[in-house]
Formats: C-alpha cells, structure tokens, sequence
C-alpha cells in the first residue's frame, strides 16, 4: 500500500577530505584556554555559536534526533484521518 508510505531518501554522508576535525578542535580549545587566562580578548557573540546546543544537552532529544522517529502529533493526525474516513463510510452506509 504505497499510498500512505512515505519513502525516504538514501542517506548522504560526505565525509571530509582536506579537513582535520581533531586539530580543529584542539584549536578551539586552546582558543578558549588563551580566552579564559586572558591572553586574547573577549569573542563577540555569535549566534551560529549557540545553534544546537539545546539538543545537545538533553538526552531524549539527542536520541530522537539521532534515530530519525516523527513527533508525536504525526501519529494522532493519522489516526484522526482513519477515523474521519471510518465516520464517513458509516454515515454514507447508513449505519449510524
């Protein structure tokens, strides 16, 4: 029954070639060390610098991003159509 399934798209991952994430971070944190000893000046605020950071401190949020599932209210949504569909069929059948 395709008329409801959604399929979803194949996976793309591209990994980096030319960029080292380790020495990337390691330089951020050496950045914040010279920040927080005061050997460099205050970083202006960023908005990109905070984007993701609630996700990245709960767990279940973390898991549902992770693992892909739909919000909640999808489900009810369907469920709420099946019904109406039920109603019209024993409506228009004279059932009720």
């Amino acid at each position: 029954m395709g008329m409801f399934t959604m399929r979803k798209p194949r996976g793309f991952n591209h990994p980096y070639i030319y960029v080292d994430e380790r020495k990337e971070k390691l330089k951020k944190m050496e950045e914040s060390a010279k920040r927080d000893l005061g050997m460099l000046p205050e970083k202006e605020f960023s908005p990109e610098d905070i984007r993701g950071k609630f996700v990245e401190g709960t767990t279940h949020l973390k898991r549902r991003k992770e693992s892909g599932r739909k919000p909640m209210h999808f489900g009810i949504a369907l469920l709420a159509i099946a019904f109406l569909f039920y109603l019209w069929y024993a409506i228009s059948n004279g059932i009720i």
